[in-house]
């Protein structure tokens, strides 16, 4: 079990389907150190022992100092810290395992480079295969876990559900010791604009991706996120799902109420419930609710 938690969502990217692109006239934010470590103790309260940590893709705002900061933070109140940030290069997520985090996950979106143009209009993150190599960069730089995700529903997916397990696959092969994670994201309405939905991807779709990737790499982590509802969160973690949020915010400073700045959510989540709600249904379905799998000794 975890929670994401997004520190800023300033962004100079500009993509169609995301809540924090650049020409979306949102509440923008962004948490001082203060602030950071106020929503994590009160994240800490819940008994969860590993955070992620979320940005929007601006590294002006958000650089790479700032977003080691919050790591150092974050090491004071959980087990693991995983970053879900802008792509960086080897030497920087050297510089943020330093500082405490241990894995990063990059959704691809895409992996077909024709559409992923029409789907990035500025910015950055337009540039296809430095997105690409993102993850090979992670374990360069000493991270000893990388996530691999497509946003299901911008494209084929069963066409990015391959591309996606194949490419955890090369860099399974290249570095054996790499830990490695899916993510199984489902397009979801965001804030002015709630047509943004999946094309063609529907709960047994679904299903069939997580199963692929469970049956093509055994002992991969699958997360599944706050973007599905209840009943399929809770039945995807019976068949395949290793990995499950709870207590989540796509805001910024939501987790407590005195952070006057608060900033606008990234997209609508499906599963509102709380961490106890969740343990007590993971237990319910005869589960073992794990808050922590690594141990440093």
């Amino acid at each position: 079990m975890f929670t994401p938690i997004y520190i800023a969502n300033y962004c100079e990217n500009y993509c169609i389907y995301c809540g924090f692109n650049c020409h979306n006239k949102i509440r923008r934010a962004q948490l001082n150190a203060d602030e950071i470590e106020k929503e994590m103790a009160a994240i800490a309260e819940t008994g969860l022992q590993e955070i992620l940590i979320l940005t929007g893709e601006s590294k002006t705002k958000s650089n790479v100092e700032y977003i080691g900061k919050a790591c150092e933070i974050a090491r004071k109140y959980f087990k693991v810290v995983g970053l879900e940030v802008y792509p960086m290069n080897s030497d920087e997520y050297a510089y943020l395992h330093k500082c405490g985090a241990d894995y990063v996950t990059v959704f691809q979106e895409t992996y077909n480079s024709d559409k992923y143009e029409t789907l990035h209009l500025a910015g950055h993150k337009r540039i296809f295969p430095y997105r690409l190599n993102t993850q090979e960069r992670a374990l360069k730089g000493g991270m000893r876990g990388v996530g691999f995700a497509a946003l299901l529903g911008l494209d084929d997916f069963r066409k990015d559900a391959f591309a996606t397990g194949y490419h955890a696959y090369l860099l399974q092969r290249k570095y054996p010791h790499a830990e490695i994670a899916f993510s199984c994201p489902r397009l979801r309405p965001i804030i002015n604009n709630d047509r943004i939905n999946p094309k063609d991807v529907h709960e047994p779709q679904l299903l069939q991706v997580v199963c692929a990737y469970r049956l093509f790499m055994p002992f991969a982590s699958i997360t599944v996120s706050t973007r599905e509802c209840e009943r399929v969160r809770d039945n995807l973690v019976n068949i395949a799902a290793t990995k499950i949020s709870a207590g989540v915010s796509t805001g910024i400073g939501s987790h407590v109420d005195d952070i006057e700045d608060k900033g606008d959510d990234q997209f609508e989540i499906s599963d509102g419930r709380s961490v106890n709600e969740v343990f007590n249904a993971l237990k319910d379905h005869g589960l073992q609710p794990v808050m922590n799998d690594y141990i440093y000794l």
